[in-house]
């Protein structure tokens, strides 16, 4: 630890310097985060010069190659230059941030969207001015680190309930009767990749006077008719007061909505702290969100080419003998439960040209460590039987499956 005359007892930055888990992994040859790819989110990617096939990517509809958002990209970096340079409060509003929150409500079934530059700054804002001191807020506990970051930043109570379980909701709610309530859930569940029970929700949303807040990050896109997220696909759309997403999955670039009635999401426009201290969306990722949106309206079977891909390598995986949770979607974990396990896995797949994302706690619970692994639409058959041959090798050396 440099000396700089501080008593090290009461040197901030002490921890910094006992912490070694990063040099420990590295020397060990099993630090698997921050791994440098060297070519786009394609679903053959470039890693320390090796082609491999890509199983970790959020980019579910291969948009972020696609030509017509790639030109449109183009045509706003020279139209708009790089950024807007300042809060959308002031200098840093444009039409086309309100072209694009036109065109998400009209997609979405709502009356109207605000835009935010990430998905994680939309939930930390939206959550935290919507919930005042005397309300409660109800999260599923498998719900994203941003759900729960933006409920302890509002001055309510956070209240978390057993996944996906009603009757433990349920049981919550009778408690805060005379309290205003928000239940904040992920449409889709980022690494289990099953359905949040909106039906479920919905119902006790309607019986205790509760509005319901849907963060649909993983479902925009991927679930629903035409990909129009999970309330679509439940039929609920209007049941679901508040509908969140980003643009880093689906819609190839970056940043955060929501979508719903007029007059709450005005309230969010100008009373989220995230969205009043931070510059604007660069146009060229505005103008490349609103091209990935239209291409998803107009090219409808880019979703039916996901699931067609989720089916194959899910159907293979189980034929396999791996266990693969309780995915519904294009999400698809390989359940492994134990760390050393789960990172040798992700080293054998890496030397047979498979790159997938490995995690454990606090992503998932101590117990639950995996392999999460997602198609994109433009897998070839071939992509995913290379990568079925990689995991049942692997899952045979290591003793998961016989």
């Amino acid at each position: 630890m440099p000396d700089k005359g501080f008593n090290p007892e009461l040197d901030l930055f002490r921890k910094c310097y006992q912490y070694t888990e990063d040099l420990e992994a590295r020397e060990g040859g099993y630090y698997l985060i921050f791994r440098p790819l060297e070519s786009g989110q394609n679903p053959v990617v470039t890693l320390e010069g090796r082609e491999m096939i890509n199983l970790a990517s959020n980019n579910y509809l291969g948009l972020t190659s696609h030509p017509r958002v790639v030109e449109a990209a183009k045509e706003a970096l020279d139209r708009y230059g790089t950024g807007c340079s300042g809060s959308r409060w002031l200098n840093g509003n444009m039409l086309i941030h309100e072209e694009l929150e036109s065109l998400l409500a009209e997609f979405l079934g709502k009356e109207a969207a605000i835009v935010f530059s990430t998905g994680y700054q939309t939930n930390l804002g939206a959550i935290s001015c919507l919930v005042g001191r005397n309300d409660v807020i109800f999260t599923d506990k498998l719900d994203h680190a941003s759900i729960i970051d933006g409920a302890r930043m509002s001055l309510g109570r956070l209240i978390r309930f057993r996944h996906n379980d009603m009757d433990h909701l349920e049981g919550l709610l009778k408690r805060e009767q005379d309290k205003g309530k928000l239940i904040v859930v992920d449409g889709v569940f980022s690494m289990e990749g099953d359905l949040a029970d909106l039906p479920g929700l919905v119902d006790l949303a309607r019986r205790y006077q509760a509005r319901i807040f849907l963060d649909d990050a993983h479902g925009l896109g991927v679930t629903g008719p035409g990909g129009r997220g999970t309330a679509a696909h439940f039929g609920l759309a209007e049941e679901v007061d508040l509908i969140m997403g980003t643009f880093s999955k689906s819609l190839a670039c970056i940043g955060g909505f929501v979508a719903g009635d007029a007059r709450p999401v005005s309230w969010i426009k100008h009373r989220s702290r995230s969205q009043m201290f931070s510059a604007a969306l660069p146009p060229v990722l505005t103008a490349t969100a609103r091209a990935a949106l239209e291409t998803v309206i107009r090219e409808p079977e880019l979703v039916d080419r996901l699931w067609t891909n989720a089916r194959k390598l899910k159907e293979g995986l189980i034929a396999l003998g791996f266990d693969t949770g309780g995915s519904q979607t294009p999400i698809v974990p390989v359940i492994l439960g134990n760390e050393p396990l789960m990172l040798a896995t992700t080293i054998n797949l890496a030397q047979a040209g498979v790159f997938v994302n490995p995690v454990r706690p606090p992503a998932v619970p101590q117990g639950r460590e995996m392999l999460r692994l997602s198609l994109m639409a433009n897998h070839t058959g071939e992509h995913i039987d290379q990568a079925l041959a990689a995991l049942g090798e692997a899952g045979r050396n290591l003793g998961i499956i016989s």
